[in-house]
């Protein structure tokens, strides 16, 4: 999950000397209030006016000078406690707002979603400033990344996950349905999308807290044998299987997709492919070609993406997702399912229903701030908050996708004439 694009200033430019410098006029240089100001606050305050020009947001420094970025009524104002992380704004721009928002060295007042939506529209297209390319991800590595975020603790996502601890894109067929129903819907959608018959074999690929894997054994007959390597989830999956009954027909394995062995009728991956990095995309693919029946093999690929190729916010990969990388459509065919010759059946893009999910994540993540701050501290707070808010304000403003992915072998000719199945279809059972 993934941080709204924050503004990107012109770090490359050095602020001229104090003695000599001269504020350009700017069209929003009227908004400042007159109070006393060195020049170095004059400039940077223009120069983030005009990066910035247009989004409904004020900013204002401690000592009350503040400067409005647009004609709207701001729905936020973006308060700024000291000159260094002003400038900061500008040289170092996404990791120095997210570092000043956790530390409380810059506060927002007003609806923090939307601010983040006026500043993504406002910066469409533009590279983040100081991000590098998602690394290789060795299995060390791999693991450690896994354990930075994933290994938090179960107590702590029970907190604000639905029952069954899913913790990704929920499908939402009713503007009132809940967080619970609407991952129930999901686990169920996707098993209809793989077509799954009773007695089949099924390979998933990141597994999660086990919901979806237990959810295809329980009311689709099939056997499951799960790969994961977060600690903290594959304890919880094991014994939810085992206290359900289900731990002959679901095995949850303690590794990465490069260790899948066997065969299987269908291969599934949600929200895992954020994690493999681009250069392990054909080892991922190759995987995926070994282990799937040579006829009639199908699977679905769910991830988080994107419209054109982009890093991550470095912020993001620093403190939250290391190493995480949003691939394309075009990543994902010609790296992953092409090499292997494999057809694309369907492409569905969820992204407003991810919005809506990390509404709902954030509306429970608040609910519980105090305890979560007794759990951790008060920074963690308000860096998850801030994750959570920019990534639903990714997905409303189209800066990321939310894509499903299904394939199969070229030559079989036993999928659906139609997509009546997925739709016109009872829901199976619970979580």
């Amino acid at each position: 999950m993934y941080t709204a694009r924050l503004p990107e200033g012109p770090g490359h430019q050095a602020a001229p000397a104090q003695t000599a410098m001269r504020v350009k006029a700017h069209p929003f240089t009227s908004n400042l209030v007159l109070r006393p100001l060195d020049a170095l606050d004059r400039w940077c305050l223009s120069r983030l006016a005009s990066t910035l020009r247009g989004s409904p947001v004020r900013l204002r420094l401690w000592n009350g000078a503040n400067i409005a970025l647009g004609d709207a009524t701001p729905v936020a104002t973006v308060v700024v406690h000291d000159r260094v992380t002003l400038v900061r704004l500008l040289t170092q721009t996404a990791l120095g707002f997210g570092e000043a928002y956790a530390t409380g060295r810059l506060t927002v007042q007003g609806d923090l979603v939307r601010m983040l939506e006026g500043v993504n529209r406002a910066l469409a297209g533009r590279p983040f400033q100081g991000a590098r390319q998602s690394r290789s991800a060795s299995r060390a590595a791999a693991r450690h990344n896994v354990h930075v975020h994933y290994d938090l603790g179960n107590d702590f996502y029970r907190l604000w996950l639905d029952e069954a601890m899913v913790y990704t894109c929920a499908y939402f067929d009713g503007p009132e349905v809940s967080l619970e129903d609407a991952q129930r819907a999901k686990l169920d959608y996707v098993c209809r999308k793989l077509r799954l018959q009773p007695g089949e074999h099924v390979i998933e690929a990141g597994c999660g807290w086990g919901a979806l894997a237990l959810h295809m054994a329980r009311e689709y007959g099939v056997t499951v044998r799960a790969y994961n390597i977060s600690e903290e989830q594959l304890r919880y999956a094991r014994e939810r299987a085992e206290r359900e009954g289900l731990g002959d027909r679901v095995t949850f394995i303690d590794e990465d997709y490069r260790s899948i062995e066997g065969s299987c009728d269908a291969f599934v991956s949600i929200g895992m492919i954020e994690h493999v990095g681009r250069a392990q995309y054909a080892a991922l693919g190759s995987v995926m070609n070994r282990v799937l029946d040579p006829a009639h093999g199908r699977g679905l690929l769910h991830f988080i993406g994107r419209n054109v190729p982009m890093p991550f916010n470095p912020w993001i990969t620093r403190y939250i997702f290391p190493d995480a990388y949003a691939p394309t459509l075009d990543d994902v065919l010609r790296d992953i399912l092409e090499p292997s010759g494999f057809s694309v059946v369907d492409v569905e893009n969820l992204r407003l229903h991810y919005a809506r999910t990390l509404q709902q994540w954030l509306e429970r993540f608040e609910d519980h701030a105090e305890t979560i701050a007794r759990m951790f501290e008060p920074e963690f707070v308000r860096m998850w908050r801030l994750y959570l808010a920019s990534a639903q304000a990714c997905f409303l403003t189209g800066d990321l996708q939310l894509f499903q992915v299904t394939f199969a072998r070229p030559a079989d000719n036993t999928r659906p004439w139609t997509r009546e199945s997925l739709y016109a279809h009872q829901l199976h059972g619970s979580l």
